[in-house]
């Protein structure tokens, strides 16, 4: 039995806060008393995961403001110091970054539910539309967020995605200047952004404070889609409710700390690797996935105007929706057709999430309009003429009889079907995207590496070749900017003695000043310098190559990728498969040829390499037979000296890998026990509810 909260605290001091503030009152009435819904199922429980992950946002982001430069020439490098310096910098860093994308999954499956059991009925308008304007300031805050990292990719997207208000009559210009802070992408923008960033998740958490006020005020919908009419349809929220989410929110975690620990650069693009460049446009800018099907959109309209117009459109009209639909059965469950229009509906949004990530040409800009239109039409063709034509199931008369009833297994086969529709889009469009990804470049074999898997170390004798290869032949030319000699003496590192990284250092002579006189000087490294770049700026770099910059190889494991498509993608995903990187840099260290294939010609002063993008290189072979020897005995190869190479580059993009790794399976086992204890404590607890 439930119903409004009788607490009465016992305590004198705590009576006297309840006459005068009747807080715990309230928290006893909305979350321990408040009735539940008997029958409600595991989709209910990303209310309390969105919960969880919205406190997870703030509590992280607000450390890693603590450590943050918002300085368009500082900001790249304090993300990574961050990473690097900073105790635990890297699990704030992973578990913000990879907390955007579990934050959106959560919602959008959140949505989902809402849309099937029709959740934005009367007498909920108001919680629905609530819930879209969270929705609209997640979008906004995910945005800004991805802008801070000033990497290739946050800033092109920021480029292109505030362009777009360009469209706007009259005002346009204005509102794009006025995001800018000028003229351009710059550092006004970047301080907007960080400022926007930091706050809107508080506001976020007002206005759920509002969605869960208004939740309480019309009580939960369930997935008969019947209102209660009995105790007996009831349960108190805690403890039937409470438990439920706990197993639910466990096994979220399960799959959110996969990332943290294994995958952390899974979902994130290569080039966000690469420091902000304004002269250097990449091939292919893309936003996070969860903006994707929203930029499909936009794409598949010719006009400028018309597309921002039908980007915002497709989410405004969630707005509406409980107008539009004024079918009188609530819950798809009960709704043949309506199921069926639904799971059609899922399928055009997953398509449309694809396209956006694919090049705006050919097939792919034909196959965006078909699904534009489809996605406006459900929404506005679809529903209000269902409602008309439509012939429901029997509803069940309350919902005890629903939880005792097997209604709704009849429809399994054509889940199943729709299950089995989208696996073969799926196949058919990965197939797809190998083809385009494999047109005109050969991607790297695949190495087994180490340090690859759950458990992967990195190979110290590997470590410390790489460097010794560095420091012989790449440091002429490649900087190591974010690596410290001290960095050499750490632990998951090449495995040296605090001595014999101070002996490393001091052979490298550091300008450093000015002195008494006012004079810079050079004197012996410490473990405390960092590894000194071969030029004095990229300038001299350019003049020294032939007018190429020899990028800096601290974090080149990780900025460099290829496609690998589908199904390998998900493969990646359950073998934890991210050594792209390591591999490209062996393969191309090995993919020099003297001669170029039939039919290709490489400019003057450039050479080939198969495995580089577009094949013509300036940087010359830069390793041979013998150049280097080891101590060790290793055969002096340039197959071996590649492998040592990208074993080293991993470990200075990564220094941290193996505590990720570590701290991981601790983690794992701590949420695999926990997630089996809730499950069982909550047949437990349901046992006397049904």
């Amino acid at each position: 039995m439930s119903g409004p909260s009788d607490y009465q605290p016992s305590h004198p001091a705590l009576k006297w806060l309840e006459q005068r503030l009747p807080i715990i009152g309230l928290v006893h009435s909305s979350f321990v008393a408040y009735p539940t819904p008997r029958n409600l199922n595991y989709w209910w429980t990303f209310g309390a995961i969105l919960s969880i992950m919205l406190g997870v946002q703030i509590v992280t982001g607000v450390i890693l403001a603590m450590h943050y430069t918002p300085h368009a020439d500082m900001a790249f490098k304090s993300v990574e110091l961050i990473v690097r310096d900073v105790n635990y910098g890297w699990l704030l860093r992973n578990m913000h970054a990879s907390g955007a994308s579990m934050f959106f999954l959560a919602v959008y499956i959140h949505m989902f539910r809402g849309l099937y059991y029709g959740s934005y009925k009367a007498p909920r308008e108001v919680l629905w539309i609530l819930g879209v304007i969270i929705y609209l300031l997640m979008m906004a805050t995910g945005f800004m967020g991805y802008v801070l990292p000033w990497g290739q990719m946050s800033f092109w997207g920021a480029t292109v995605i505030t362009n777009l208000f360009s469209a706007v009559p009259y005002f346009g210009e204005s509102i794009v200047t006025l995001l800018w802070g000028g003229y351009s992408v710059g550092n006004p923008t970047l301080n907007r952004f960080f400022a926007l960033h930091y706050l809107l998740p508080f506001l976020i958490a007002g206005v759920v404070v509002l969605h869960v006020w208004a939740l309480h005020v019309v009580g939960q919908n369930n997935p008969a889609g019947v209102e209660p009419k009995t105790e007996k349809d009831m349960v108190p929220f805690t403890p039937y409710a409470t438990i439920k989410d706990f197993f639910g929110v466990a096994c979220f975690l399960i799959f959110y700390s996969w990332f943290i620990f294994y995958m952390p650069n899974y979902l994130g693009d290569a080039d966000n690797y690469i420091p902000a460049n304004p002269a250097v446009t990449p091939a292919h800018i893309v936003p996070e996935w969860y903006y994707l099907p929203f930029y499909a959109i936009l794409r598949s309209v010719p006009n400028k105007l018309a597309g921002v117009i039908a980007m915002f459109a497709a989410i405004i009209v969630l707005v509406f929706l409980p107008w539009l639909d004024s079918a009188k059965t609530r819950s798809n469950k009960y709704r043949p057709l309506g199921k069926q229009f639904f799971w059609i509906f899922v399928v055009v949004c997953v398509g449309l999430g694809y396209l956006g990530a694919q090049p705006p040409e050919g097939v792919y800009v034909v196959l965006g309009r078909i699904l534009t239109v489809l996605y406006f039409a459900y929404f506005l063709i679809v529903l209000p003429l269902l409602a008309r034509i439509e012939r429901p199931r029997p509803l069940p008369n309350s919902i005890a009889d629903d939880v005792l009833a097997k209604s709704g297994r009849k429809a399994a086969p054509m889940v199943s079907t729709v299950i089995a529709l989208v696996a073969a889009v799926s196949l058919l469009a990965g197939s797809m995207g190998d083809a385009r990804a494999s047109e005109g470049q050969e991607n790297p074999p695949s190495v087994k590496w180490s340090f690859a898997g759950p458990f992967g170390t990195f190979d110290r004798g590997a470590v410390q070749r790489g460097l010794k290869i560095y420091k012989e032949v790449c440091s002429n030319c490649h900087s190591l900017n974010y690596v410290a000699f001290r960095n050499l003496a750490e632990p998951g590192g090449p495995g040296y003695s605090p001595a014999q990284a101070a002996a490393f250092a001091a052979e490298y002579k550091i300008k450093d000043g000015p002195n008494d006189a006012g004079d810079m000087f050079e004197r012996p490294g410490r473990p405390a310098d960092y590894f000194p770049a071969p030029f004095p700026n990229e300038q001299a770099a350019r003049a020294a190559n032939g007018g190429a910059a020899p990028p800096d190889l601290s974090l080149i494991a990780k900025a460099r990728s290829y496609k690998r498509g589908f199904p390998w993608f998900l493969i990646d995903f359950f073998t934890q498969f991210q050594e792209q990187g390591p591999n490209y840099v062996n393969a191309l260290l090995q993919g020099y040829e003297e001669t170029p294939p039939h039919g290709v010609t490489i400019p003057d002063g450039s050479y080939y390499n198969k495995y580089f993008p577009g094949h013509a290189i300036k940087m010359p072979p830069p390793l041979s037979d013998g150049q280097v020897t080891f101590d060790d005995g290793s055969p002096a190869t340039v197959k071996q000296y590649a492998h040592d190479v990208a074993t080293f580059l991993m470990w200075t993009a990564e220094p941290h890998m193996e505590a990720r790794k570590r701290l991981g399976y601790q983690v794992f086992i701590f949420l695999i026990i926990f997630a089996g204890l809730m499950y069982f404590t909550k047949k437990r607890v349901w046992a006397a509810a049904h």
